[in-house]
């Protein structure tokens, strides 16, 4: 695993370099759907201290195992539901799915300080032409982008998407840069970009983005479910 690990931090290296960009300002989330906390706590022994999850009871489960480790910040990057909002707050350091203003709403609701806790957001955008896919339509980023900058308890950080599969993932993270620039536009402080996976992350690195979330490249292929 740590060669793994060792492996894609040179890509993302050598990519940042390629573009002219500092390594350091980009963040690696390690997503470890379905493994087990153990490999986190290898992860975490090898360096890593962002981890993404997808599903809000895996993400509770292992941050409370993992609760020792303090400094480990949990990225939920997964399709977020009203009624899990509070569950996702108190696990995750960030959450890179916020698409309606219900979620942000409930999100924002579920802060037990408002005045000094406050959650990192992204507004994951639809990148496709299905509406059934997770993500607001990019008619609709702005609205959503005041409407969470509006809520206190919440600090918007920037945008996030996955590239469509019928696309070139360079020319999709293109479009997200370019509705990253209209979304600080109203927060201009929020200029992040959650995109790239294991498949497509040096593409993303390309279009800017700061934040990967990398799987399998890093912990191998997920355990078979029962």
């Amino acid at each position: 695993m740590t060669g793994r690990l060792g492996a894609v931090d040179a890509r993302i290296t050598a990519a940042a370099r390629v573009h002219g960009r500092d390594p350091a300002e980009i963040t690696r989330i390690v997503v470890t759907k379905f493994h087990p906390a153990s490999l986190v706590r290898e992860l975490y022994a090898a360096g890593v201290r962002d981890v993404g999850e997808n599903r809000q009871q895996e993400l509770s489960a292992k941050a409370g195992d993992l609760a020792d480790l303090t400094d480990l910040r949990w990225h939920f990057v997964g399709q977020a539901q009203t009624n899990k909002a509070r569950a996702i707050r108190s696990a995750a350091a960030a959450v890179h799915s916020v698409d309606r203003p219900r979620i942000a709403d409930a999100l924002n609701a579920a802060a037990e300080k408002p005045e000094e806790d406050v959650l990192d957001v992204f507004l994951q955008i639809n990148l496709t032409d299905d509406p059934g896919r997770g993500g607001v339509h990019p008619d609709g980023l702005l609205a959503l982008a005041e409407h969470v900058v509006g809520l206190g308890a919440l600090r918007l950080r920037g945008v996030m998407a996955v590239a469509p599969l019928d696309e070139e993932p360079a020319r999709a993270f293109a479009r997200l840069a370019r509705m990253s620039e209209s979304v600080r536009g109203v927060a201009p402080s929020a200029s992040a970009i959650s995109a790239g996976m294991t498949g497509d992350f040096e593409e993303a690195i390309a279009a800017g983005a700061t934040h990967l979330r990398i799987g399998s490249a890093i912990t191998g292929p997920r355990p078979l479910r029962g």
